[in-house]
């Protein structure tokens, strides 16, 4: 369970916004293209891949350091944060992957409605649900209410569930999609492309023993979604094996982010949870 306490704790996002971790996140929803005739908002500095043609020449003479301008278009983009809740989810020690999942889903909520921003909540397993929360003050509350009684149950239908949101979406948007992502390659690559318009994140949270898998001997082994039971015995060459396929996996997951502008990051329920806003939103 999240305890309410959380809601209170979140407001030291103020401290991170200050830093400009969210400098595309001020007002209403800003993009950050350049070179389109908008109004000037701040300087970056230059990545690989920017239009080199927006290099502030001026600005790299005094500082030997290649900058780009930024410029303000007012979007209007609702935010859009996806939550699954699977079996697989329900997993961890003193807090599961869900739970350390819904307290990131409800961060991303409390910095829309800091700059009063649209935004909504979807949890997905079998079927997407849709939280219907009151505007105003309480709609944090309502929300960790709603989170806090869900069940963690039953198998994803990844690709069907992101399918039917994506059909609700009628313009661009920014959309947030937390999840430990253990789906098959192909599904995930497909249910992925359905956002390669909009602005997304993909934020796949794991525990740690599912990257370190210490566990040795015999062992009954459950299927949380399925509910299918083997017996196996594991081994040294059995815990390389499976930590190589899930370097794999993480890394083709990765590579399909990257593929279509995707943000990519993974975290681990043990860390800090604003150590792990600061590394989602910076």
């Amino acid at each position: 369970m999240i305890d309410a306490a959380f809601l209170n704790q979140i407001n030291r996002f103020d401290l991170i916004m200050k830093k400009k971790v969210l400098s595309q996140y001020s007002g209403e929803r800003l993009s950050t293209n350049t070179g389109e005739g908008l109004v000037f908002s701040d300087f970056r500095q230059y990545i690989p891949g920017d239009d080199f043609r927006q290099i502030d020449w001026s600005l790299y003479a005094r500082t030997e350091d290649y900058f780009i301008k930024r410029f303000e278009e007012e979007r209007n983009m609702t935010l859009h944060i996806l939550l699954d809740a699977s079996a697989s989810m329900d997993f961890g020690g003193k807090i599961t992957k869900y739970e350390y999942a819904a307290m990131i889903g409800l961060g991303f909520c409390y910095l829309s409605l800091k700059n009063n921003e649209k935004f909504d909540f979807s949890t997905f397993a079998d079927k997407m649900e849709y939280i219907k929360a009151k505007k105003g003050k309480n709609t944090l509350i309502e929300i960790l209410d709603f989170l806090n009684k869900k069940k963690v149950v039953g198998k994803s239908n990844f690709y069907e569930s992101l399918a039917a949101f994506k059909n609700r979406l009628k313009s661009k948007s920014m959309v947030v999609l937390i999840s430990d992502f253990l789906f098959d390659p192909v599904e995930l690559e497909q249910s992925l492309k359905l956002f390669k318009r909009s602005e997304l994140y993909v934020v796949q949270v794991l525990d740690q023993e599912e990257l370190k898998f210490n566990m040795a001997g015999d062992f009954m082994l459950k299927d949380s979604e399925h509910g299918n039971v083997i017996k196996t015995f594991i081994s040294n060459r059995l815990r390389s094996v499976y930590r190589n396929k899930l370097d794999v996996h993480n890394a083709t997951l990765k590579k399909m982010c990257g593929d279509i502008g995707a943000k990519f990051i993974t975290v681990t329920t043990d860390t800090p949870i604003f150590d792990t806003f600061y590394k989602v939103l910076r």
